[in-house]
C-alpha cells in the first residue's frame, strides 16, 4: 500500500490541533472531563478516576457497545488505538488480538477481574464473549504483570458484565436485529437495585449461515458455509446486609457451535466453545482506612472439534480449561490523595484433553502428560498524589508449581504542568507463563511439548503526553517493550519433522501512537488514532508476523435531530504471514452507521460495514466479510 494515504491521515489528525484552540468553548452533550470521570479499576486493582491513572488506559462504556450491536469482541477491540486482531474465517472462528505488537499469548483478558486465558492454549476465547453481556471495557497498555501475574506482557483487556448500578431503579433492555449472511440477533435483560438488593438478568442468541471461512488456497479448504449460532446468559445477585458490607454472586454462562474447515474428506467440521465463569465476592469496609474484599471464582473453559473420524480416532477433540481462583485483597486509604494495596491470590489450573495424534497411517486419540499446576501470589501497589506530582508503584511475586518464584515491578510518574497539560513515564517488567499445549502436549507426528520451558520476560517503557480540554483530547504515547527468552517451535531433533518449543528467541517493540477526539460544533465529533509499530525478532532482524506497522483509524458522528449519523475509515499497512513470509497486502475499511431515536424507548440503528466491498486477508487464506449490512431495533426501559 502507498505512504500517501498515511501523510494525509497524519496531516488529517494534525490538523486537529488548531481545531483544538478554537473548539474549547464548545459544550456538548458529554464533555471531555466527564468521559475523563469514568471510574477504571484494572489499572491500579482499586476504583478511580480515568484522568488520575498513570498511563495509556481507555474505557469503553456501554453507550459506545450499544453504537454496534453487531459487533463481536475482537472488532471492538479492534477500534481502540495500539490494538489490532485477527480471526481465521469469520466472526465465529479463534480470534486473536495484538496489544503494541504483542501476541494474544502475552495480553491478559479477564472476566469481573478473573483470568480468561486458556489453560490449554493461552488463548482467550473472544469468540465466546458476545458484547450484549458487557457493561464496559477497561483497557491497560503495557507490560502488567505486576499487577496480575502471568501473560501480561501486552497488557489487560477486563471485560466486566452488566450489573446494577449503586440505587439504580428497574431497567430493561432489549434487542432484534438481522443482517446479511441471514444474521440475526436478539438480546434482553433487566436490573436494579431496591433496599440493599441489586440484581441483574441478561441473555442472548445470535445465528448466521456466514460464509466459506478458507479460499481455495488453504490446505484446510472445504467449499462449503460456515454457519455459526451462539448464546449466554448472565446475572448478579447482591445484597448490602449492613453499611459498607455486601455479599454479591454472580455468573456468566456462554456457548458458541461454530462452522469451520478441516479439509478433506470433507466432514461438517464445527468448532464448539463453551465458557462458564461463577464468582463469590464478599466486601468488607472494616473501618474508615480499610476496604477487604475476597473473592472465589469457579472458571471452565471448553473447546471441542468435530472433525471427520479416523482410524482409532473418534473425530472429538476436547480441551478443557477448569481453574479456580481466590484473591483476599486489602485496600488502606493513607490519606485523601494515598492509598495502598495488598493482595494474595491462589490459582489453580487442571487440563483435561482427548485429541488426535495425527498419525499419517492409523490417527489415535491422545492426552496430556500433565494436568495440573498451581500459582500462589502476593502483591503490593502504592499510590500517591502531591501536588501536581503523581507516583503509582507495584510489586509482585508469583510462586508456580512449575517453574518456581518469578517477581515483577513497575514504576509510573506523572506531573501535571497545567489543568490540560499532563505528561508521565513508566517501566514495568513481565511475563508469560509456558502453556500445557507447549510444556505437556504428548509426542505425535508433528508436535512434542516441552517440559523444560521457562517463562517470556519483557522490560517495557514509556513515556506519555495528554492535552485536555472541555470539548477534546490529544494523546501522545511512546514506547518500547523488550522480550526476551521467547518461546519458538523448532523441529526436535535436526532433520525432524516433530516440532517442539524452546526458549530460544528475543524481540523489541517500538512504537509510537496518537490519538485524540474533538467537538468541531456543539453535534458533531471526530475521533481517531494513528499507530505505528516497529515489531522485530531481534534474532532474524525480520518483521514479526501478522502486525501491521502503521495503523489509522478515523471516525466522525453527527447528530442532527434525533439522528445520530457515523462514519469509520480503518486504514492498515501490509502485514508479514506466519509461514510463507509473504505479505498480505495493505486495506482500507469504510463504515457507516445511522441511529434514529423514534420515541423515548426505541431506536432504529443501520449498520453498513465494508462499504465499498473491500477484499482482504486477515491470515493468508483466510476468508473475511464482504459488504454487509445489519439492521437493529433497540428497546429500553
Amino acid at each position: 500500500m502507498s505512504f500517501k494515504p498515511y501523510l494525509l491521515a497524519t496531516g488529517t489528525l494534525a490538523c486537529l490541533l488548531p481545531i483544538l484552540s478554537v473548539a474549547q468553548n464548545i459544550s456538548p452533550q458529554q464533555t471531555e472531563a466527564t468521559k475523563l470521570d469514568a471510574i477504571i479499576v484494572t489499572a491500579t486493582r482499586s476504583a478511580q478516576t480515568l484522568r488520575s491513572t498513570i498511563g495509556d488506559n481507555t474505557v469503553v462504556n456501554r453507550e459506545a457497545l450499544d453504537q454496534t450491536p453487531d459487533s463481536t469482541l475482537a472488532e471492538v477491540l479492534g477500534r481502540q488505538h495500539a490494538i489490532t486482531f485477527v480471526n481465521y474465517g469469520g466472526p465465529q472462528t479463534l480470534s486473536t488480538i495484538n496489544i503494541r505488537g504483542t501476541n494474544s499469548k502475552q495480553s491478559l483478558v479477564l472476566i469481573d477481574g478473573v483470568r480468561t486465558n486458556s489453560g490449554s492454549s493461552g488463548l482467550p476465547a473472544l469468540n465466546a464473549m458476545p458484547i450484549n453481556s458487557i457493561d464496559r471495557i477497561e483497557i491497560v497498555r503495557g507490560a502488567s504483570s505486576s499487577l496480575y501475574g502471568a501473560d501480561a506482557i501486552g497488557g489487560v483487556v477486563n471485560i466486566i458484565t452488566r450489573k446494577p448500578g449503586d440505587k439504580q431503579p428497574f431497567k430493561a433492555f432489549a434487542n432484534m436485529g438481522v443482517g446479511t449472511y441471514s444474521s440475526s440477533e436478539y438480546d434482553a435483560g433487566f436490573s436494579g437495585s431496591h433496599n440493599g438488593l441489586s440484581y441483574s438478568l441478561y441473555g442472548g442468541y445470535g445465528q448466521s449461515a456466514g460464509f466459506d471461512a478458507t479460499t481455495n488456497k488453504n490446505y484446510y479448504a472445504n467449499p462449503d458455509t460456515d454457519s455459526y449460532y451462539r448464546s449466554n446468559i448472565g446475572g448478579q445477585i447482591g445484597m448490602a446486609w449492613q453499611t459498607g458490607q455486601t455479599l454479591t454472586l454472580s455468573t456468566y454462562q456462554s456457548r458458541s457451535n461454530a462452522g469451520l474447515d478441516f479439509g478433506t474428506p470433507y466432514f461438517n467440521d464445527r468448532g464448539i466453545q463453551t465458557l462458564s465463569n461463577t464468582t463469590l465476592t464478599s466486601s468488607n469496609q472494616i473501618n474508615k482506612i480499610w476496604l477487604s474484599t475476597f473473592t472465589a471464582s469457579i472458571l471452565t473453559d471448553q473447546y471441542e472439534n468435530k472433525i471427520t473420524p479416523t482410524g482409532n480416532f473418534s473425530g472429538t477433540e476436547t480441551y478443557k480449561t477448569d481453574q479456580t481462583q481466590y484473591v483476599w485483597q486489602n485496600n488502606f486509604k493513607l490519606s485523601e490523595t494515598q492509598q495502598f494495596s495488598l493482595a494474595y491470590e491462589r490459582l489453580n489450573q487442571k487440563i483435561t484433553g482427548q485429541f488426535s495424534d495425527y498419525d499419517y497411517v492409523s490417527p489415535s486419540n491422545v492426552g496430556y502428560q500433565n494436568d495440573e499446576v498451581f500459582t500462589n501470589a502476593f502483591v503490593g501497589v502504592y499510590q500517591g498524589e502531591w501536588g501536581p506530582h503523581a507516583v503509582q508503584l507495584s510489586a509482585r511475586n508469583d510462586a508456580n508449581s512449575q517453574f518456581g518464584n518469578f517477581a515483577t515491578g513497575s514504576i509510573g510518574y506523572a506531573y501535571q504542568f497545567t489543568s490540560q497539560w499532563r505528561a508521565n513515564v513508566g517501566f514495568n517488567t513481565g511475563f508469560r507463563a509456558p502453556n500445557f499445549d507447549e510444556l505437556y502436549w504428548p509426542s505425535t507426528a508433528d508436535y512434542l511439548g516441552n517440559p523444560n520451558l521457562q517463562p517470556e520476560k519483557s522490560k517495557n517503557i514509556e513515556v506519555g503526553l495528554q492535552y485536555t480540554h472541555q470539548s477534546g483530547q490529544l494523546g501522545l504515547t511512546a514506547y518500547q517493550n523488550e522480550i526476551s527468552n521467547l518461546i519458538l517451535n523448532q523441529p526436535s531433533q535436526p532433520g525432524s519433522y516433530t516440532y517442539q518449543p524452546f526458549n530460544i528467541g528475543n524481540a523489541t517493540l517500538k512504537g509510537l501512537t496518537f490519538n485524540g477526539n474533538q467537538y468541531i460544533t456543539k453535534h458533531t465529533q471526530i475521533v481517531g488514532s494513528f499507530d505505528w509499530l516497529s515489531p522485530i525478532n531481534d534474532d532474524t532482524n525480520e518483521l514479526l508476523p501478522l502486525r501491521a506497522q502503521r495503523v489509522l483509524r478515523m471516525a466522525a458522528e453527527h447528530t442532527w435531530g434525533e439522528a445520530l449519523f457515523g462514519l469509520e475509515w480503518y486504514l492498515s499497512s501490509a502485514r508479514r504471514e506466519v509461514f510463507s513470509k509473504n505479505n498480505m497486502g495493505g486495506y482500507g475499511l469504510l463504515n457507516a452507521s445511522l441511529a434514529y431515536k423514534v420515541s423515548k424507548n426505541a431506536t432504529v440503528q443501520v449498520r453498513w460495514n465494508n462499504l465499498l466491498g473491500k477484499e482482504y486477508n486477515l491470515v493468508e487464506n483466510y476468508n473475511t466479510p464482504g459488504s454487509n449490512v445489519f439492521v437493529n431495533l433497540a428497546l429500553s426501559y
